[in-house]
């Protein structure tokens, strides 16, 4: 009968098994520190891209904030030219009210009234006179009111009776409201005339 020793090669086998084994542990490991220093090398590539796109996205808005205040500056200089253009087409159209203010006074003035003095405050005019009985103020009202073109919502502020010498009459102060034009409606009126309309102390008077 011929015996064999078999533990020798078992102990082999085992030996190469555990080599295997260990081999695979490190190829598994080294595999592993691979995958992690290549998703390493992604997150730095990636953090990198996002930080040059914050750094563009910071200058980006840099230059917007700048162009944001231009433009601001740019609105507050329109707004500051259509005031001055507004101003300057109210002056336009208004330099001829008095003009047609101090017509539709006469015109619409009864006989028997005076004017002793007249204020214009924008669009409101005061006229201070004397009238020779309250039926002549009351018809000056009623003019203002239905049949003038320039001059309307007369409101009456006060009347008192005046004596002038042996003659019995009125002071009276009337408040207008003076219609602003839509536009010019007779252009090449002379300044004299409107810088003589506006003074606080005209004097018209329309005899009886």
């Amino acid at each position: 009968m011929i015996l064999i020793n078999l533990l020798p090669h078992q102990e082999e086998r085992r030996k190469r098994r555990k080599a295997a084994y260990f081999a695979g542990l490190g190829a598994a490991a080294a595999f592993g520190l691979a995958i992690a220093g290549v998703w390493y090398l992604v997150l730095q590539q990636m953090t990198s891209s996002q930080q040059e796109r914050n750094q563009y996205l910071t200058a980006e808005i840099k230059k917007l904030e700048v162009q944001i205040k231009d433009i601001a500056q740019l609105r507050a200089e329109i707004e500051s030219l259509k005031a001055r253009q507004k101003a300057v087409e109210d002056l336009q159209i208004d330099r001829n009210v008095p003009v047609h203010v101090l017509n539709e006074l006469v015109k619409q003035t009864p006989e028997g009234i005076y004017f002793t003095a007249m204020k214009q405050d924008a669009q409101t005019l005061t006229v201070s006179g004397i009238a020779q009985t309250n039926e002549r103020v009351s018809e000056f009202l009623r003019n203002t009111a239905n049949n003038s073109e320039w001059l309307v919502k007369p409101e009456l502020v006060e009347i008192k009776a005046a004596s002038v010498g042996q003659k019995r009459l009125y002071d009276f102060a009337v408040r207008l409201s003076v219609k602003r034009p839509a536009q010019e409606k007779t252009p090449g009126v002379a300044p004299a005339a409107s810088a003589a309309a506006s003074t606080p102390s005209a004097t018209v008077a329309k005899k009886a």
